[in-house]
């Protein structure tokens, strides 16, 4: 087991405190920058950095920054939503690393989606009922993994889907 324990930090951003969403930084009492690549391969990371060692992932419109001694984790809803997230990536962590004879290591993250075709998909009529103030602000969101196409409740199946 290459990861055991790690200290978690909850907080509400300074600079915003309207903001209903938590975050979470958990520190690491173990290095585990040799893992990355193979979690990364095996989760499909939205990004990976070699320069320093970091892979960050989208899961549930949350972005989630594994570092080798951290992991940030936004927009939580609560405390125990943090725990659940925190011990998913711990399995996920020794996992990948108790099986990395078996997977080859991706130093590479998932191709970019391009704002412009997702705000092609969406209405265009700026309702905001997906949160955001415009269709446009959406789709970044989207691209930056901070929204999920789902919240739009415009979008049919079939495209979410796609």
């Amino acid at each position: 087991m290459l990861l055991r324990t790690y200290t978690k930090g909850i907080f509400r951003l300074e600079c915003n405190p309207k903001f209903e969403s938590l975050h979470c930084i958990a520190h690491l009492d173990q290095d585990i920058s040799e893992a990355l690549p193979y979690l990364n391969a095996v989760l499909g990371g939205f990004e990976y950095l070699k320069d320093p060692p970091a892979v960050t992932f989208k899961v549930y419109g949350r972005l989630i920054t594994v570092q080798p001694r951290q992991i940030a984790i936004n927009a939580l809803q609560d405390e125990e939503e943090a725990d659940r997230i925190l011990e998913w990536l711990r399995r996920e962590i020794n996992d990948a690393w108790e099986n990395r004879e078996e997977i080859t290591p991706s130093h590479e993250g998932a191709p970019k989606p391009n704002v412009l075709e997702i705000l092609k998909l969406l209405p265009k009529t700026n309702c905001r009922a997906c949160g955001s103030e415009t269709c446009m602000v959406f789709a970044l969101s989207i691209c930056q993994g901070a929204k999920v196409p789902t919240q739009c409740p415009a979008l049919s199946e079939e495209v979410v889907g796609s």
